[in-house]
């Protein structure tokens, strides 16, 4: 699609400061408006959230910006839906680089406008440095909310977040401590996806109908594929094979395959063969929080998803698949020893995890023998639940939106140093 019929034109939103040059607040009402620039559909979820909230407890805010269907269901006015362009990797992105700086030069218009009091920004790092560094030459504060993990990899853009944002709001207890260190003002909220877990609407029908197979005597194992094709791509025919072998091995189980589009449902149904018939498996798409609450174990693709995992008390078996050279890359920028959230916020692994490189039976291995002992070894797998109970008593207990939302509300409508006082 082309970058003229995708983009709307910048409103001019106030005559008298159409060619301000800096920042000027709109002195005629007490009226703030928010500008987000939010790049991934998960974080286009998370931004309507806290755009709901803020417009429940500051009517007096308005919201505008880049993002997607759910923020502007939200009441947010969206000026581009940037989801439709997310990219992952530099081979996706080199193509679209025109077409980036174009919706980057068509913020700038926004901002230069004058009537934009605070921008916030969700994820997606690598567009909205630029959106940051814009909004910087007219002196509009920049908040980042779910802020790239610089403390995993990427460290060398400290001083980029350093100079272009004002302030991060962490969802990770280790992010705090990361950027204070750095001296970068941080404020801990918690992760927004447990607030998304406690309001999802589950299908009560699916679930009664996998709780009558559990009943049975059937052990539900999730099967989580990933997010992204290149992921599902590369990693169910490993899990595959391991449901197989665990087939012969664990004759109660049964294998809930949750896909995230139909594509890729169809994908993994389509890599089953003649020999797989009587395979006790059953292909969802939509429906990964039904599968994930049913099932008694799972074996999953690293992502965040493992944080629904954790709040909903489900152990799993996480596995990555990457190429050699990104391997090889990896272990030179990466400076962690695990590749799961919840093992992140853990002082020992709750979950096992692999990653998988070059040869994949040393994966199916891995997937095979974690499953299989959470399916059978009952001692492991109510020492897996007490630990992951604990870890949510402390990280899951939700609000993180809400007090993102309070603190941007009060930073912009200038009563942040007033809430501290009052805390005090």
């Amino acid at each position: 699609m082309s970058l003229a019929s995708d983009v709307k034109q910048a409103p001019t939103l106030h005559g008298s400061h159409a060619t301000t040059s800096y920042h000027q607040p709109h002195s005629e009402d007490m009226s703030k408006r928010i500008f987000f620039s939010v790049g991934e559909p998960s974080g286009d979820q998370h931004a309507a959230r806290l755009i709901t909230h803020l417009k429940q407890s500051f009517p007096e805010i308005q919201t505008t910006g880049f993002g997607g269907e759910a923020m502007q269901a939200a009441g947010c006015e969206i000026e581009l839906d940037l989801t439709k362009h997310a990219v992952v990797g530099i081979l996706e992105v080199l193509p679209k680089l025109r077409e980036f700086f174009g919706f980057a030069d068509q913020a700038e218009a926004i901002f230069k406008s004058g009537q934009i009091d605070a921008v916030v920004l969700v994820d997606f790092p690598g567009f909205n440095w630029h959106i940051a560094k814009r909004a910087k030459r007219y002196g509009i504060p920049v908040y980042y909310y779910c802020p790239p993990q610089l403390w995993a990899w990427g460290g060398w853009r400290v001083r980029k977040m350093r100079r272009l944002v004002d302030h991060v709001l962490t969802v990770l207890p280790v992010e705090q401590t990361y950027f204070t260190k750095h001296s970068i003002p941080a404020t801990y909220v918690g992760h927004p996806f447990f607030d998304a877990v406690a309001l999802a609407e589950l299908d009560e029908q699916l679930l009664a109908r996998f709780a009558k197979q559990t009943e049975s005597g059937d052990q539900l194992v999730a099967v989580l594929p990933g997010s992204r094709t290149h992921e599902v791509h590369r990693t169910w025919p490993v899990m595959l094979e391991s449901i197989r072998q665990l087939a012969k091995s664990e004759p109660t189980a049964k294998f809930l395959v949750a896909a995230y589009r139909d594509r890729h449902c169809l994908w993994c149904r389509n890599q089953l063969t003649a020999a797989d018939a009587d395979l006790p498996i059953e292909f969802y798409v939509d429906r990964t929080s039904e599968v994930i609450e049913a099932a008694r174990c799972a074996m999953m693709v690293s992502g965040s998803v493992s944080l629904e995992l954790m709040a909903r008390r489900t152990p799993a078996a996480v596995t990555y698949r990457i190429g050699r050279f990104l391997y090889a890359f990896a272990k030179m920028v990466v400076k962690l020893d695990s590749i799961t959230l919840p093992n992140l916020m853990s002082p020992r692994k709750v979950f096992p995890e692999f990653i998988s490189v070059g040869s994949t039976q040393p994966a199916v291995d891995f997937l095979t023998q974690s499953v299989g002992a959470m399916l059978h070894d009952e001692f492991y797998y109510r020492q897996t639940l007490k630990t992951i109970d604990e870890l949510c008593r402390q990280h899951a207990g939700g609000g993180a939106t809400a007090k993102a939302a309070d603190w941007i509300g009060e930073s912009v409508l200038g009563r942040r140093d007033e809430a501290i006082r009052r805390a005090a």
